[in-house]
């Protein structure tokens, strides 16, 4: 059986919905979307699991072999919208889907199997949606029908890094530490479903000019902002005072952990000011000017990274 994505041909398959939790679907024409997610649905509500997506082609694998050829109707895995030429192995949380004048964001990939309480699971002893389906919540209402196209969007997530130096400002010599940020953030990207996207400024020691980039970022809805650089006790290092005006909130907690930890062997890396901040929706680390220590930063830092930027657009989960 032929299981590929017909990436050409993006459509949905099946509308299905169900007026109590924990039961199988019952398919329709049509369906209407409200902030809350389908109408008339169980799983409609104030939460990130509004409107639950499984690919026709990931049920036909799994059945092929997993259930031993048992043939499944749209919705018998409680998912809402049956879909094709959707591979959602390669979706990634707050990817987008237009369909007509509908638009879902993706808030959660796969979910906890409920084993005993699943009929397919009690027949089959595993289940699809829990390994391939996804959620997503309403970003715009309207209707749906069965046959409709399906735009799908990834979500650049962006990251942009300011190096703070008068001297490589100016040519005098090369940007390592900035270099060496995007080639750590690249490589534990790399393993992701995250779709990152890299800029980067240059700059000297200058308040005005940290100032007018952050501003710039974040108007253009910038997800992390790096700097490195500026975080020591000269008489040049500005940054942190910089980030700390121009923030909303504080993150205390990560700085002063790898203050700490790498601090006990390098007495000197107490003296660091780095910080954590948030403004809007942007993330604000400030690192040190060191390839050594920006190496360290940010092997503490990718631990809670993608948890910190869910936590922002309210996905706490």
């Amino acid at each position: 059986m032929d299981f590929v994505f017909d990436e050409t041909n993006r459509r949905i398959v099946s509308l299905n919905i169900s007026k109590e939790k924990g039961t199988t679907k019952s398919s329709c024409d049509q369906v209407e979307v409200n902030a809350l997610g389908i109408v008339g649905d169980a799983h409609a509500g104030t939460w990130h699991r509004q409107v639950s997506m499984l690919a026709q082609e990931d049920v036909d694998r799994f059945s092929s072999l997993e259930a031993g050829g048992k043939k499944f109707r749209p919705g018998e895995f409680a998912e809402n919208i049956t879909t094709r030429g959707i591979d959602f192995k390669k979706v990634a949380i707050l990817d987008h889907f237009k369909m007509g004048e509908v638009e879902l964001e993706v808030t959660q990939i796969g979910k906890t199997c409920h084993g005993g309480g699943c009929a397919i699971f009690e027949e089959v002893g595993t289940c699809v949606m829990p390994k391939a389906g996804i959620f997503a919540r309403t970003i715009h209402g309207g209707i749906l029908h069965a046959g409709n196209s399906i735009e799908y969007h990834p979500r650049p997530l962006k990251i942009h890094i300011i190096t703070l130096s008068d001297r490589a400002s100016k040519g005098e010599y090369e940007d390592r530490s900035g270099l060496a940020i995007q080639g750590l953030l690249s490589a534990h990207f790399s393993g992701t479903r995250w779709h990152p996207v890299f800029s980067a400024s240059l700059i000297p020691d200058e308040k005005e000019k940290l100032l007018s980039v952050l501003q710039s970022n974040v108007r253009d809805h910038a997800d992390v902002i790096f700097t490195t650089g500026g975080t020591g006790i000269g008489p040049r290092d500005i940054t942190p005072e910089v980030i700390e005006q121009f923030s909303e909130k504080l993150i205390p907690g990560i700085m002063d952990f790898i203050r700490m930890k790498y601090g006990e062997n390098l007495p000197a890396a107490l003296l660091s000011r780095s910080i954590a901040a948030i403004k809007d929706k942007t993330l604000i680390f400030s690192l040190p000017g060191s390839v050594k220590a920006v190496t360290e930063y940010i092997n503490e830092i990718t631990k809670i990274l993608e948890h910190s930027i869910l936590m922002l657009h309210g996905l706490s989960h």
